[in-house]
């Protein structure tokens, strides 16, 4: 019997999250991603050791600032994933940027511009914001330009509504993170098939098929191969290497959960600004998480500037 992977793979899109080049190599998924996290860890990976080295050096000479070189090795190491995936590398715009628009917007661009310099063009990248209602703006902005966008730091039905009217290509509904916060607030654990955090995608998927939405449902965060295998239909997963490995490893029959026909018929809601705020504030979880993810963003943003300094007063 084929590996649960390879059962995944027959139903769903799976994307690495990860920036381990010898992960992606490995385990072969559509598309991976960079956040800060994950550039953090590249800058301590032999696989990048020599353009690190590389892109401080120019920096330094150039008179570039931290942030600058931490935004040349944050495209240097998605130009490397791009040339290991048939998908796209998606690349986090600056957390502290979550709540403005037009510095997203500048981000973005910039990113673009950088990726192109480099000879990747746009069709090979997803721009990641977070799912605020200013980078959900920002996003609506980059789509009709063009540049395709993946919402992160999802875990409402308001956030995945306002990103379905802005018309963003692809989001990344929480699974884990959900699952985290109620149980740290009921004091148990959860099976697959009452897990708030799969019965949140589950929603969502639902509403998007149910209203013959494009956007691309892609469930993000998990905990375990439960978690996984309770989402196996939805349009892309994307998992950790441990957890790549782990479904790999297993050979157990995958039931398919997730298929447009199953939409339930959903009704359509449009989410304006006022309406989004107050859906946030009364859900004290995704409030709370969606805070939460742009500090933890940020703090590993900080460390990756810290790392930099550093490597420029050794340089």
């Amino acid at each position: 019997m084929p590996s649960s992977l390879s059962q995944l793979r027959e139903m769903t899109t799976v994307v690495a999250d990860t920036g381990d080049i010898h992960a992606i190599r490995a385990l072969k998924p559509y598309d991976c991603t960079t956040n800060p996290s994950l550039i953090l860890k590249a800058l301590q990976m032999p696989a990048f050791e020599d353009m690190v080295a590389r892109e401080v050096a120019a920096g330094k000479k150039a008179g570039k600032t931290p942030l600058e070189i931490a935004d040349a090795l944050t495209v240097g190491v998605g130009v490397e994933l791009a040339q290991l995936v048939p998908g796209r590398v998606s690349t986090e715009v600056d957390a502290r940027l979550s709540f403005d628009t037009e510095a997203s917007l500048a981000k973005a661009r910039a990113l673009v511009a950088a990726y192109e310099d480099r000879g990747v063009g746009r069709d090979k990248i997803f721009i990641k914001l977070a799912s605020t209602w200013e980078g959900i703006r920002a996003a609506e902005i980059l789509q009709d330009e063009g540049t395709d966008c993946n919402l992160t730091l999802l875990f409402s039905m308001a956030q995945a509504a306002a990103c379905a009217d802005a018309g963003v290509a692809l989001i990344s509904p929480f699974v884990g993170r959900i699952t985290d916060w109620y149980k740290a607030k009921e004091g148990r654990d959860f099976g697959p098939e009452e897990d708030p955090g799969v019965l949140s995608v589950r929603e969502i998927y639902d509403y998007y098929k149910s209203n013959g939405i494009e956007t691309i449902v892609m469930g993000a965060s998990f905990r375990n191969i439960g978690q996984v295998k309770a989402l196996a239909g939805c349009d892309r997963l994307t998992i950790s290497p441990t957890l790549l490995e782990e479904l790999d490893a297993e050979t157990a029959t995958l039931d398919k959960v997730l298929t447009p026909e199953k939409a339930t018929g959903m009704a359509r809601i449009t989410v304006d600004e006022a309406d989004f705020r107050w859906r946030m504030n009364a859900d004290a979880m995704a409030t709370e998480k969606l805070s939460e993810g742009i500090r933890n963003f940020d703090a590993d943003h900080q460390k990756l500037l810290k790392g930099i300094e550093e490597k420029l007063a050794a340089a």
